[in-house]
């Protein structure tokens, strides 16, 4: 009868103790007002060697602001967008570009790119219905999922990689010269100014 109740009893804490690590993988935030963007800045504040980036709209000054400080501490930031927000008035692409990033590039497909996950370090990753807005931090229904497991971080590299790997640079660089011909947009149809 002791043996039994010893198995049982090391299985529950074993039971215990995995829901609690499991319990430490995820953080969930909401918005409006419920913490999403200062968890979006502090994982990035936290980054040591590189964050990826894959968002339909980044137009939040802060979170901008916060890529500018990880990029000048030597981390390598890559931002995938949308191609509509190369021309968009409110989108911090060229606040990016003329802080000396040349690693944006914009969706190539025909539908929207309509991600919104970062992955920070290859050990963290942000992701949810949350744009990098102030609209979405202040007035949005909005969901933000800050996310530790490995095998779920390692399928959002490849679709990172993916969508990084099909999309296109910037169609000016920081000092506002054409990098891409316009003929080239116009022969094959692409979204270029």
């Amino acid at each position: 009868m002791i043996i039994p109740v010893r198995i049982t009893i090391f299985f529950l804490i074993f039971y215990l103790l995995s829901l609690a690590c499991w319990a430490q993988d995820i953080k969930v935030y909401f918005s409006p007002n419920g913490g999403c963007q200062e968890a979006v800045i502090s994982e990035i504040n936290k980054a040591k060697q590189g964050i990826d980036i894959a968002m339909y709209y980044l137009s939040s000054r802060e979170i901008a602001q916060a890529l500018v400080k990880a990029q000048e501490n030597k981390v390598q930031v890559r931002i995938v967008l949308d191609q509509g927000q190369e021309i968009e008035s409110a989108s911090k692409s060229g606040y990016l570009i003329k802080h000396g990033f040349d690693k944006i590039r914009y969706h190539l497909g025909f539908g929207l790119m309509h991600n919104k996950f970062a992955i920070i370090d290859g050990k963290s990753l942000i992701t949810g219905s949350f744009n990098w807005t102030k609209t979405a931090e202040e007035r949005n229904e909005e969901n933000l999922l800050v996310i530790s497991d490995e095998g779920t971080i390692e399928k959002y590299k490849e679709r990172f990689n993916y969508l990084w790997n099909t999309s296109r640079p910037d169609s000016t660089n920081a000092r506002g010269l054409e990098v891409i011909p316009s003929w080239f947009c116009t022969t094959y149809h692409l979204f270029c100014p």
